[in-house]
């Protein structure tokens, strides 16, 4: 990239022809208030104008966050006219914005209300009439507050970049403009995957996951057995909502913090995960057998099967019949867990921690449960889960380590840990599909042609005296291009791993908040690879455990030995697989609440 001449404030700067003037400033080390996805523009390309700037030779001030640097060029940020014109454009955001601040959710990471404090921008400048709004709250993902939105447009630009999809667009013209679905209907009669990207780039509460936490408040209370599961991908982010660096592992505090909270157990994702691979690993390796349908495709990301039932219905039959590893560890937990604890599953309260808001829609599948008892009873996020915390006054970074409840389904390998990024779920499969395949373990262990952030990655692996050709994909508009290819009769693979959200669920839609502005004490690059870096804290603890194979994890196999049998077997199957079937998303016909 070609080096440039600017000036900044009177001051000479070298930056990178083609980037911004938002991007150049913040290199060079300045703050230009924006609400633009980490000054990326992933909005409405300048819409909300509380970027504005002056630049010496330029008709009027320019929107920083679209407007190109050129060699030589003179910005001025602090202009009396530059300043008085950025506080008038977040005036007039916050003047049909709802003020309920100290109740609202998000009001520590609300992006406009930290605009509005560096502007100086102030409440009832701007008055008049104020459009209805809209409150949504029928999904069990997501709530949509149409009178927090401020049409910045990055919920719109997220779900198309990420999924190739429009789902949310703006609805009407001017004054009675609107973000929502077609129709301004429910996001629970639309085709929305519940995946939670649009949540994680809101910089309102105009989108809000939808909260369990007194659901599993008046569990507790109420003297049920509740037991408490959560996901690889917490550890590797949940430190960040108590001002731990990015992609801080906190495995052991997580499990001290859990412990005070109350709950009867605390146990690890990890093994359901292994549990899953077992399952999932037999399963590749008898379709293979057997001529069943391949590719063989991951099952364990509900955003992606979402996706395929509303998008792709025909190729349900080459998904994995496996639950995702929180439903299955949720279906042994009230079946063998009970009966060895000689508790009535109906008196167990299953609760899971993941960094998703579509495993909330998940748990309330048909599929999910059994003579009326759910696998899982509550999903909260780790954002959730951070709020919980904070209100018991504990000192997150100061918590003495402990560990998870090791009894029944307390052990787990490294191969379930790193489930919690792309490429994990593969790879944990391979090691174990090696070795039913080869008759002895991977050496090495790890299969890095399937790491990596990359949008879709493809290795051929050679097992049992044949190649084994792999894909992995994450984000829906990159799972496209190998979905297109099987619909086609074109596609190589044997196996597909696909998750939802980009780089996996260490990006998944419940987990903390990554914006620029609120993390001024962290390396700006930090911030901008925080997929990489959680990515990196799951890959270390793989490499801590001592086990790293999901079959060698001993509670694995004393489960099969005493309860299940062996992969695959009539029991599993009722248990720990499902079905699928065309999704139609418009199943509820009810308006959403008017306010």
């Amino acid at each position: 990239m070609a080096l440039i001449h600017i000036k900044i404030e009177g001051h000479d700067h070298v930056v990178e022809d083609g980037q911004t003037v938002l991007e150049a400033a913040r290199a060079c080390g300045y703050e230009i208030p924006s609400l633009c996805t980490f000054g990326k523009g992933e909005c409405s390309r300048g819409s909300c104008r509380a970027c504005l700037v002056e630049v010496k030779g330029a008709r009027g001030l320019v929107a920083s966050c679209v407007y190109p640097v050129n060699d030589g060029m003179e910005i001025i940020i602090s202009s009396e006219k530059a300043v008085k014109a950025r506080r008038a454009s977040v005036e007039l955001l916050l003047s049909t914005h709802t003020t309920d601040c100290k109740v609202c959710d998000k009001a520590d990471f609300c992006e406009l209300l930290h605009v509005a404090h560096i502007t100086g921008a102030r409440e009832g400048m701007f008055r008049g009439e104020v459009l209805e709004g809209t409150y949504d709250d029928l999904t069990p993902s997501i709530v949509r507050d149409s009178t927090k939105c401020i049409l910045c447009g990055r919920c719109i630009e997220r779900c198309k970049s990420a999924h190739g999809k429009g789902v949310l667009a703006f609805i009407n013209r001017g004054f009675k403009t609107v973000v929502g679905p077609a129709g301004n209907v429910s996001l629970d009669e639309s085709p929305c995957l519940m995946c939670g990207q649009c949540v994680n780039v809101c910089p309102t509460g105009a989108l809000m996951a939808k909260s369990e936490v007194a659901r599993v408040d008046e569990a507790i209370s109420s003297g049920k057995h509740v037991i408490v599961q959560t996901a690889p991908a917490v550890r590797a982010a949940l430190g960040e909502c108590f001002g731990m660096p990015i992609g801080t592992p906190v495995t052991g505090k997580m499990v001290a913090a859990l412990k005070h909270l109350g709950f009867s157990k605390v146990y690890d994702t990890d093994f359901g995960a292994d549990l899953t691979i077992m399952e999932e690993a037999n399963e590749l390796v008898h379709r293979i057998q057997n001529n069943e349908p391949l590719p063989m495709i991951t099952s364990c990301s509900p955003g992606w099967v979402n996706y395929c039932e509303t998008y792709y219905p025909d190729l349900l039959p080459h998904l994995s019949s496996c639950k995702s590893p929180h439903q299955m560890q949720g279906a042994i937990m009230k079946t063998y867990y009970a009966e060895k604890h000689n508790i009535d599953p109906k008196d167990i309260f299953s609760v899971s921690v993941m960094p998703c808001t579509a495993k909330k829609y998940e748990k309330e599948r048909p599929q999910m449960q059994r003579v009326g008892i759910k696998d899982v009873d509550a999903v909260i996020t780790t954002r959730e889960l951070a709020d919980m915390i904070k209100r018991t006054g504990l000192v997150f970074p100061r918590l003495v380590e402990e560990e998870y409840d090791r009894d029944i389904m307390g052990d787990y390998t490294g191969a379930g840990v790193i489930f919690g990024v792309t490429g994990g779920v593969m790879e944990a499969a391979l090691r174990t599909a090696y070795r039913v395949l080869e008759g002895k373990e991977s050496d090495p262990v790890e299969f890095h042609q399937v790491r990596g952030l990359q949008g879709i990655k493809e290795a051929t692996i050679t097992m049992g005296g044949m190649d084994v050709n792999v894909a992995v994909a994450s984000g829906m508009a990159n799972a496209q291009v190998l979905l297109d290819q099987i619909r086609a009769g074109e596609s190589k693979y044997h196996f597909i791993e696909i998750m939802c959200c980009p780089g996996g669920c260490v990006n998944g839609g419940g987990q903390p908040y990554v914006r620029h502005c609120f993390h001024l004490t962290d390396d700006p690059a930090d911030v901008e690879n925080y997929i990489q870096l959680r990515a990196n804290a799951l890959y270390s603890e793989d490499e801590r455990q001592e086990l790293r194979q999901s079959h060698n994890n001993p509670q694995i196999i004393e489960l099969y030995d005493k309860f299940l049998g062996e992969p695959n077997s009539e029991i599993a199957h009722h248990l720990l697989h499902t079905t699928y079937a065309e999704r139609k998303p418009f199943r509820i016909k009810a308006q959403a609440t008017e306010e």
